[in-house]
């Protein structure tokens, strides 16, 4: 059993290990909030371009989405442990950080290294949804999506869409269309008069570079927060070893 004295000189210990976990538990908690924004947003802003490579896209948004909703709630856990100086609750904090610290790194490590993958897949795949464009599926509101929004055309330019079945039937998507200026469907159907109505850029190259930024940022928020988790583990480690040493019941 240790001495008073060594209790006193303990106290003050404890009492700023307690501020400090604290402060960074409600810094923790605001993480989760930035990583559930962060997950939502890459799952709504990439959705387009990730159905495109259905089998082969990362995991990333959906781990940060649930990384983020279960630190919300580990957040206020933490700041309830330390307010309650249980040293078994700090014990319980510090594994889940630790388990947050690995998913947020195999979802950094996911976006990064999908990074770097896109381009092979997107040529491939893009080029596939181009030639069995029918207007209606998933794949292909993904491509009408990803025309509009980038003002782009077809795979490498608007003339790729001039070999598809549905170029035959009802010529080049109305999602090419140039929106300041004027496209009738008779337009469409002719390559040479869509030229003058329709965006030049093919869509892979864009496309491509969408997704390296959108998922390195992805990376680099996951990364870095991931890091931020070793902070956690060791105040917390240190507040539950000092309690239980010099058996203390915080209020």
């Amino acid at each position: 059993m240790s001495s008073p004295s060594r209790r006193l000189q303990t106290k003050p210990v404890i009492t700023c290990l307690k501020t400090f976990l604290i402060s960074y538990s409600l810094i923790f908690w605001f993480t989760g909030v930035i990583l559930l924004a962060v997950g939502v947003w890459g799952k709504v802003s990439l959705e387009a371009y990730f159905s495109l490579v259905t089998e082969q896209s990362t995991n990333a948004p959906y781990v940060l989405i649930g990384t983020g909703a279960i630190i919300v709630i580990f957040g206020l856990f933490g700041c309830f442990a330390t307010c309650r100086g249980s040293p078994w609750m700090l014990k319980m904090y510090s594994m889940f950080l630790a388990l947050v610290f690995l998913a947020e790194l195999v979802a950094g490590i996911s976006g990064f290294l999908f990074r770097h993958e896109i381009k092979a897949v997107l040529s491939t795949t893009y080029k596939d949804a181009v030639k069995h464009y029918n207007e209606t599926g998933p794949i292909s509101k993904a491509v009408d999506n990803i025309q509009r929004n980038l003002h782009c055309c077809g795979s490498d330019n608007y003339t790729d869409w001039g070999s598809t079945e549905y170029f035959k039937e009802r010529g080049i998507p109305m999602s090419c269309c140039n929106d300041s200026l004027p496209c009738t469907p008779e337009a469409m159907k002719d390559l040479s008069k869509a030229e003058k109505v329709v965006y030049h850029q093919g869509c892979v190259k864009l496309v491509t570079t969408v997704m390296e930024s959108n998922l390195g940022i992805i990376a680099g928020i996951s990364f870095g927060i991931a890091f931020f988790q070793v902070i956690g583990i060791f105040l917390a480690c240190c507040l539950s070893r000092y309690i239980t040493t010099n058996q203390y019941e915080m209020v």
